[in-house]
């Protein structure tokens, strides 16, 4: 098991968006605008990120 992380911030409000985006952004722990997470980087959770790319920010 890989002890890699990474480290996300919302940084731009959920108004307006798709609802499967909303789902996946509460899906990585994300609820309000600039909260951030921590997460195991796996290639499942990158691929929500790519998903909600224009939401999110990659901080580490």
């Amino acid at each position: 098991m890989s002890d890699k992380t990474v480290k996300i911030q919302l940084v731009k409000s959920l108004i307006g968006t798709r609802e499967s985006h909303r789902a996946t952004i509460l899906g990585l722990g994300l609820r309000r605008v600039n909260s951030i997470s921590v997460l195991q980087d796996t290639p499942s959770v990158r691929g929500m990120i790519n998903k909600v790319s224009y939401l999110v920010k990659v901080i580490s």
